[in-house]
């Protein structure tokens, strides 16, 4: 197959996705022509992008889904043996500033969670990047009940972020979502609100979902399966 697939319709790109189930990184790699990384350390973000390579998707760094014209995102979900997410998942940069008027239906993150292609990865603990295995994809939009609480986490989080109270926000506030630092070190500071209305400097933040959310996901979709 070719790397330069670009997918024009869902069941093509699941098409596409279910190709590869059961197949291990190193055997993508090898498809792809592409190098391993030597360990995971210096893998971290290989595998998304070597995913993103072979489904075809378009998005690059834009603040987009990473399938633009079918407004698809792709997320890699890191499994147990147990098929039990190990970590939650990253989504979006938190804005930290120019958010006045801000709604929850012109949020990036909004965007990229009305459609998520989810790739789960079996990544147990002592095996090398390369034997991971990839597993059965899923297609996934957020049930009404869903969205609800997603909006809802989102505009208490980000009432926060308005009322400059950024550094009061821990990873244990949220149902669905929640607000981390995403910086790799102390020195990648940028503005955010202060107490105030003052500019103050902080890590920059991220938006993660809870494995309780990523959990109900994949236990949904094993439901339907088994149907």
């Amino acid at each position: 197959m070719s790397d330069k697939f670009t997918p024009t319709s869902k069941e093509e790109l699941l098409a596409r996705a279910e190709a590869v189930a059961g197949l291990s990184l190193a055997g993508l790699a090898q498809r792809l022509d592409i190098a391993m990384p030597s360990n995971s350390t210096q893998g971290k973000g290989f595998v998304g992008q070597l995913l993103e390579l072979w489904l075809g998707a378009t998005a690059g760094s834009l603040p987009q889904p990473d399938f633009q014209q079918l407004g698809i995102e792709l997320k890699t979900i890191p499994i147990n043996a147990q098929a039990k997410p190990i970590e939650s998942t990253y989504v979006s940069i938190v804005p930290l500033r120019d958010i006045a008027g801000l709604s929850w239906e012109q949020s990036d993150i909004y965007k990229k969670l009305q459609h998520i292609l989810w790739i789960p990865i079996l990544t147990e603990k002592g095996l090398a990047i390369g034997e991971r295995i990839i597993g059965s994809p899923i297609l996934w939009q957020p049930s009404p009940q869903q969205a609800v609480i997603l909006q809802q986490d989102w505009e208490e989080l980000m009432d926060m972020v308005a009322m400059g109270e950024i550094e009061h926000i821990t990873a244990r506030l949220g149902t669905y979502l929640q607000i981390r630092p995403k910086g790799a070190n102390a020195s990648a500071l940028t503005q955010a609100i202060g107490p105030e209305g003052e500019s103050i400097m902080t890590l920059p933040r991220g938006f993660y979902l809870r494995t309780c959310f990523t959990q109900q996901i994949l236990m949904e979709a094993s439901h339907i399966n088994s149907i």
